[in-house]
């Protein structure tokens, strides 16, 4: 079996809860949404994301209430927009820095990141968060800044999570054939892309949930039990 070189992982379900997205961050973002862009409208990238918002939403001229009340109801519907994903890290960041809230991390993330990192292994990020968004979750965590640990990010910028070509394209960006690098999710879509792209699959199925007895991918319930 070839030897993993990299490390490419997920963050939803994987490094850190679920719940602390979808409680924590989306509120926070859906709350300070329309001030922000009113406030911030005029600066250029904050207009390029506008911009991209209605033009993913077939707007071809729209107030600025109604692109605020699109991104409001994207963020209802966990909608993988890579322009809505861009406009959330840039409030996201506000909170992190005020030090309202830190990121979730699963209690054997840091230390295991840690010690693939002396081995050797890169690690690598791929979300549908953006590559901003990924910086600050690691950056600002409750174990410390895991940021120096990671080699790199991927966004949606680089294709959808669930087909072939993302994965090929990582592999390609980073220059380390696809059987060399373990993908961790705990997406089964995701895994099999990933899989067909070449690369090596583990599925985290966190506790509560139970392990299955058999699966596709092998299922893990923590990165102290991954194998590399």
């Amino acid at each position: 079996m070839a030897e993993i070189r990299v490390i490419l992982t997920d963050i939803e379900g994987t490094t850190s809860s679920i719940d602390f997205v979808h409680s924590t961050l989306f509120p926070y973002a859906r709350k300070r949404l329309p001030a922000f862009v009113e406030t911030h409208a005029d600066t250029p990238e904050v207009q390029h994301w506008l911009h991209e918002a209605a033009k993913e939403a077939g707007i071809i001229e729209a107030s600025r209430q109604e692109i605020i009340d699109l991104l409001v109801s994207w963020i209802d519907q966990d909608r993988k927009s890579t322009a809505l994903k861009a406009l959330q890290g840039m409030i996201w960041q506000e909170g992190y820095e005020n030090k309202e809230y830190l990121s979730h991390v699963y209690p054997e993330v840091a230390a295991r990141m840690r010690a693939w990192r002396a081995a050797g292994l890169r690690i690598y990020i791929y979300s549908s968060g953006s590559v901003h968004a990924q910086k600050l979750l690691f950056g600002y965590s409750e174990s410390g800044d895991l940021t120096p640990l990671l080699a790199g990010y991927f966004d949606t910028q680089t294709g959808p999570k669930r087909e072939v070509e993302s994965y090929q394209r990582i592999a390609e960006a980073i220059g380390e054939s696809p059987e060399h690098i373990l993908f961790l999710s705990d997406i089964t879509a995701e895994l099999d892309a990933a899989r067909a792209a070449g690369m090596r699959t583990t599925w985290l199925v966190r506790p509560p949930q139970a392990l299955p007895a058999s699966a596709e991918h092998p299922p893990v319930a923590d990165f102290d039990a991954i194998s590399v």
